[in-house]
């Protein structure tokens, strides 16, 4: 499932009201944000397919990082029911986030896959 791009902070407080979102902040000028994409929406796909993704471009849409404290790239965040619950900023291992995910999942009831 590719990721749904962000420009406004009105729609990334839309796409937070669902079940569980997952957001990458990142850049076209951030490296690792354009490495990570793909990577983490593979394993999205593969392992986690009933969370939505969303990307904000922070060069695109500076006021929607801004707005959510974003200062630095990439940020990673995962949103349970409108809450904060995971937050990874700026270096951090995919493989923690995968792990720490699969916990807080298991915790939550979730709409089955489309």
């Amino acid at each position: 499932m590719p990721m749904e791009t962000i420009t406004t902070e009105q729609q990334l407080h839309q796409r937070m009201a669902g079940p569980v979102l997952l957001v990458l902040y990142g850049g076209a000028h951030c490296g690792v944000c354009q490495a990570i994409r793909p990577r983490i929406e593979a394993q999205m796909a593969e392992h986690f397919g009933t969370v939505a993704l969303a990307y904000v471009d922070c060069a695109a849409a500076p006021a929607v990082c801004a707005q959510q404290g974003v200062f630095t790239l990439p940020v990673l965040r995962l949103y349970v029911q409108g809450q904060l619950t995971l937050e990874y900023a700026p270096s951090f291992s995919l493989q923690q986030v995968w792990g720490d995910m699969e916990r807080v999942l298991a915790l939550v009831p979730l709409p089955a896959p489309r």
